[in-house]
């Protein structure tokens, strides 16, 4: 096989909705498609993902939970596939039982041991998830996402959907409705900190939608407007971007943000320590609501001041997140895994981590 030789990829993702990771993934699928890669997807039957999917690629739809792993297994195989790319934790438990495909895992959330330690490749989205492998057998390397390329939205605009005026103030935030993304805090602290002429709007769905409805407590300014589609669109409506998360790996809504060139408030967690460092951005402790109530009144107080149409955009460096740069990072480390298991398997080829891979 040389360098440029096609290769034939099979993703692997078990969600069925479309949060971060699924982003991801798609928008690599289609990167990958696009370099004139033999590109295959494995999910769920229903699926956003698959409806979102780049027509170049194949999807194959899995009915049923039941035996994940040894259904995978057939279709890499029957394909003769070159690489097994699990995205998210149960998806690489899946590819964890394929034999014939170098098996690869990009640690969107993070490592744990039963989703991760049978693969042969991790790609890390932060140099803090790297450092904590030392114990994993496979190779390891770097490479930051990216923000997905901006689709077409037949969405309108969210200000007037929402019925607002051109003095009102409106703070945004994205992502699945899980305690760990801690949208909690952040009703909470808007709730408490927030100006009368400010409205809250939440994109995302999942199981705390409930519970969020219940913390707003009928607060009029406070909006969740489930999924959405046209996440550009929707950036470029808000005043401010807020990611209250509890546990964050590399947040794409927060790049997307900064693509978009609004101010950043983010909590300390693992991505958006390293990626807004030297940002112009701020960052507040996880989990405290008075500290996130005041970073909120104080970055609105400070907005109010210029009229929305006269606001020069936050600038930020965003060149380690190039999306061309990261895809042909993706690719050398996939013909980087194909050659260690060849290798491994030459030397060694009763070595238990034999049989993991082919080119």
């Amino acid at each position: 096989m040389t360098s440029r030789a096609p290769l034939t990829i099979v993703h692997v993702v078990f969600s069925s909705r479309l949060a971060g990771g699924e982003r991801h993934c798609l928008d690599l699928v289609q990167a990958q498609c696009a370099l004139g890669h033999r590109v295959h997807v494995v999910g769920p039957a229903t699926s956003a993902v698959r409806q979102a999917l780049d027509p170049a690629a194949q999807y194959h739809g899995l009915a049923l939970p039941l035996a994940r792993g040894a259904r995978l297994r057939r279709i890499v195989d029957r394909l003769n596939a070159d690489i097994c790319h699990g995205h998210l934790g149960p998806a690489c438990k899946a590819v964890a039982q394929v034999s014939s495909a170098a098996r690869i895992g990009t640690l969107h959330v993070g490592y744990k041991e039963h989703h991760h330690a049978r693969m042969d490749g991790l790609i890390c989205v932060n140099t803090a998830q790297r450092r904590l492998l030392s114990q994993f057998e496979g190779a390891a390397t770097v490479i930051f996402n990216w923000a997905p390329r901006r689709q077409a939205s037949d969405m309108g605009d969210l200000r007037a959907e929402l019925g607002l005026q051109p003095h009102h103030l409106l703070v945004g935030s994205l992502g699945r409705l899980h305690k760990t993304k801690g949208m909690d805090v952040l009703v909470e602290a808007f709730r408490r900190s927030a100006p009368d002429d400010a409205v809250l709007a939440i994109l995302g769905e999942g199981e705390e939608l409930s519970a969020l409805a219940r913390l707003a407590g009928g607060d009029p300014r406070i909006r969740l407007l489930g999924f959405r589609k046209d996440v550009n669109a929707a950036l470029e409506a808000m005043d401010l971007f807020v990611s209250p998360s509890r546990e964050e790996a590399f947040p794409l809504a927060i790049l997307e943000a900064m693509r978009a060139g609004l101010p950043v408030i983010a909590s300390a967690t693992q991505g958006p320590l390293e990626m807004l460092a030297g940002q112009p951005a701020q960052i507040v402790p996880i989990g405290d609501v008075n500290a996130l109530g005041e970073a909120i009144a104080a970055t609105l107080s400070r907005i109010s001041t210029v009229p929305r149409a006269l606001r020069t955009a936050t600038s930020y460096d965003v060149s380690a997140y190039d999306r061309a740069g990261a895809v042909d990072r993706i690719l050398a480390f996939y013909r980087e895994v194909i050659a260690r298991n060849r290798v491994q398997r030459a030397i060694a080829p009763h070595h238990p981590r034999s049989g993991m891979g082919h080119a």
